[in-house]
């Protein structure tokens, strides 16, 4: 059993609140600021006025990601939280946006700054086109049932049990269902 188990609503909320303090005041000393989606991170990385491109110094790699000035200390430099899709891209050099492997939310971007709580993430409605196949199938699927329950009609899992008893049915005519109880 957890801890957060074994704690009243009230302390949970309490506790709740103390950690998305702590969260906002870790997240507000990095020297960059991001947001994600399922399937991407943004960064804003500031920089002095009048930086130009060639004053910058980025590398973006499958794990790992360096953004800094030439011949000055880096702004950021550490290891990805997870690894990312690394395809001939324009790169801006300002704000940094990196396509995911996977559809998931990250606890940070660098592996050694502070980290979220992603059971807290509230995401921004979607289309279902963002989604990739299978998760796009999962939530058909989950739409689907949720209409069928309101219309009170079988959901696709019930449909699909209907149609084997009743190809059941036809394959065995010798038995007889008339007094039989399905649940």
């Amino acid at each position: 059993m957890s801890d957060t188990e074994e704690l009243t609503k009230e302390q949970r909320d309490q506790k709740d609140k103390e950690d998305r303090a702590r969260e906002e005041a870790e997240q507000a000393a990095l020297p960059y600021q991001w947001k994600q989606v399922l399937g991407e991170i943004d960064l804003t990385v500031p920089v002095p006025k009048g930086t130009r491109g060639r004053d910058l110094d980025v590398k973006i790699m499958k794990k790992k990601l360096s953004v800094g000035l030439k011949g000055k200390e880096k702004i950021m430099d550490g290891e990805l939280c997870k690894e990312i899709k690394m395809e001939e891209k324009d790169q801006c050099m300002i704000h940094i946006h990196l396509e995911k492997i996977h559809q998931e939310w990250w606890e940070n971007v660098l592996t050694h700054h502070a980290k979220i709580d992603t059971r807290k993430i509230v995401p921004e409605n979607s289309k279902l086109s963002d989604l990739d196949g299978e998760t796009r199938g999962m939530v058909e699927k989950m739409m689907f049932d949720n209409q069928q329950k309101q219309m009170n009609k079988p959901t696709s899992d019930e449909l699909k049990k209907m149609e084997m008893l009743e190809k059941f049915k036809t394959a065995h005519p010798e038995m007889d269902f008339s007094n039989a109880k399905f649940s």
